[in-house]
């Protein structure tokens, strides 16, 4: 059984997407579990993420709940010649290699579509880090939107959707908070906590 998805949560597909999704999970042994809470804009956090295969269970998911989800990559994902397929599966391809004001386009994006489930992987990498990037805070800090914690817990292969999480006006206070929400979670390759 999947999880509700509110009715305002940006959608995309149908029975044919969620059934490949949902075979897919179930051929990699995983589950999702907690419902998306009923927001039409959402920046979505993972973690931990410490192997492309997070994407491919993510991918899953995204097509399982019928989520018009985006992301933002590497723009090296998106060279020739899978460019199209990453931009097809909602990517966004970022150049991390100079300062592009990726926050302030982003948060322009919200103002700019009605609904936009936004997913960040706060580490910002596949290897493990002491600190995570803010900029998904600060988006959806500009955008006024929620955060939404989402868990990916390979030790019992499970996606944990928790509730979202309104930012405050401390960067670092919050990011201690959220940080606690995935502390425990085991990812492929190494844990958090």
């Amino acid at each position: 059984m999947l999880p509700a998805v509110g009715p305002n949560v940006a959608r995309r597909g149908g029975p044919i997407s969620r059934l490949a999704g949902s075979l897919v999970l179930w051929l990699l042994r995983w589950r999702v579990e907690g419902d998306i809470a009923d927001h039409p804009q959402l920046v979505a956090i993972v973690a931990p993420h410490t192997s492309n295969w997070d994407f491919i269970v993510g991918l899953a998911a995204r097509y399982a709940l019928r989520l018009d989800a985006s992301w933002l990559g590497k723009h090296t994902l998106f060279h020739p010649p899978f460019g199209w397929i990453m931009r097809r599966w909602g990517g966004i391809a970022v150049d991390r290699t100079a300062s592009h004001d990726v926050v302030s386009q982003t948060v322009a994006a919200f103002s700019s579509r009605p609904r936009v489930f936004l997913v960040i992987t706060p580490e910002g990498t596949r290897k493990h880090v002491g600190r995570w990037r803010t900029g998904f805070w600060h988006i959806a800090k500009g955008a006024g939107v929620p955060i939404l914690p989402i868990i990916f817990d390979w030790g019992d292969r499970v996606i944990r959707i928790r509730e979202p999480f309104a930012p405050g006006d401390d960067v670092e206070k919050d990011i201690a908070q959220l940080q606690t929400v995935f502390s425990g979670a085991s990812g492929l390759r190494q844990s958090v906590g």
